[in-house]
């Protein structure tokens, strides 16, 4: 019974999570001379890792941002943003549960570091994207680095508070409620 239901939970937690993606990624969207637009996204990518682990989180957090591409009208970003904002999504969920001191579960290290980790790897990962998929060459694309980081630091402030909100919710099955101590939820 309590693996169906936690089962059940985790389905619908992604569903939700692909849905606020998409929703915050097509809300705010921002045309950036590099032929992109900043957004919210990232913000429900980080939560996506955060909550639903390495496996489930990258689904919802690359789907959920390469469905906003589409409906936004980036189309030739949809591919890249699939793996990016997934390979996201797996980087933040890789450590914020396993920092505790005393036998008490602290992840606010782990969300800042890994935060910072799949930031970086957003902005390079573009960059790359736009240099050699686009086809805009490494100067060109690298116009739109700057915005990149902007929106790394407002999607990385906005997924710790909103963690910080849902970990005093207590939000049973994930990992910011607690986990196995490897990023897995319980």
């Amino acid at each position: 019974m309590k693996n169906s239901r936690n089962r059940i939970l985790k389905i619908t937690t992604t569903a939700v999570m692909i849905a606020l993606t998409c929703v915050l990624t097509a809300a705010v969207s921002i045309p950036t001379p590099t032929k992109g637009y900043l957004n919210l996204g990232d913000c429900a990518v980080l939560l996506s890792g955060w909550l639903l682990g390495p496996v489930l989180g990258p689904v919802a957090g690359g789907v959920g941002a390469a469905l906003a591409d589409l409906m936004v009208g980036y189309p030739v970003y949809v591919p890249g943003t699939l793996v990016i904002k997934g390979v996201m999504a797996f980087i933040a969920a890789l450590a914020p549960c396993r920092f505790s001191e005393n036998g008490k579960k602290h992840p606010g290290i782990g969300f800042i570091l890994c935060a910072v980790f799949a930031e970086a790897f957003m902005t390079a990962g573009y960059w790359l994207y736009e240099a050699v998929v686009i086809g805009e060459g490494f100067a060109a694309a690298f116009a739109g680095v700057s915005g990149n980081v902007v929106q790394g630091c407002a999607g990385a402030a906005g997924a710790y508070f909103l963690a910080g909100i849902l970990r005093c919710a207590e939000l049973p099955g994930t990992c910011i409620a607690g986990s196995d101590g490897k990023g897995r939820i319980k």
